[in-house]
């Protein structure tokens, strides 16, 4: 079983003695940062702000009566955080978890919650100018929990909006 990773460790720059690392100061510069990561070949980006911890899949205590995107939850040193299977959520079949598996822990309107996903890719930087709205192709479409598209060296990554993917609208659309 893998070690949580620090976001510090992570992204490699913590902020200089007396510098304010609050989330208010980071958004007053230019460009935005997302953890991006990997679903089979398709590439997601959430923002980095709302990353509290990345580990190693292990298994969750399946709860009755959930959606089926819903995994079960997993106890974090005493906390209950549920885990969303994203493969699932986003309408492409259950993920058979294995340890090679990761649960990226993010804070979604002040509670934890956990996302399965294959694998962690990068740390990117965008410019906001450089994502560009999700496409509506018909009225039935769930983009709902995309907030933008971003092409980094040729990859597209599809930018997850945290508070929608959760969102009962969404559920009740499914």
């Amino acid at each position: 079983m893998s070690s949580p990773i620090a976001l510090s460790e992570m992204d490699g720059c913590a902020p200089a003695a007396g510098g304010d690392a609050s989330p208010a100061a980071l958004r007053g510069v230019d460009t935005l940062q997302f953890v991006t990561f990997a679903i089979g070949e398709d590439q997601y980006g959430i923002d980095i702000m709302t990353v509290r911890e990345i580990k190693g899949w292990s298994e969750v205590t399946h709860m009755p009566k959930q959606p089926d995107y819903v995994r079960g939850v997993l106890n974090l040193r005493g906390v209950m955080v549920p885990i969303i299977d994203l493969r699932c959520r986003f309408g492409q079949g259950t993920t058979e978890a294995t340890p090679i598996h990761i649960a990226i822990i993010v804070e979604i309107d002040g509670r934890q919650v956990g996302l399965l996903a294959d694998k962690v890719l990068d740390i990117v930087s965008l410019n906001p100018k450089e994502i560009q709205p999700v496409p509506q192709v018909t009225q039935a479409s769930r983009t709902d929990f995309l907030s933008g598209l971003a092409t980094i060296e040729g990859a597209m990554i599809a930018l997850i909006d945290l508070p929608n993917l959760l969102s009962s609208r969404i559920d009740q659309a499914a």
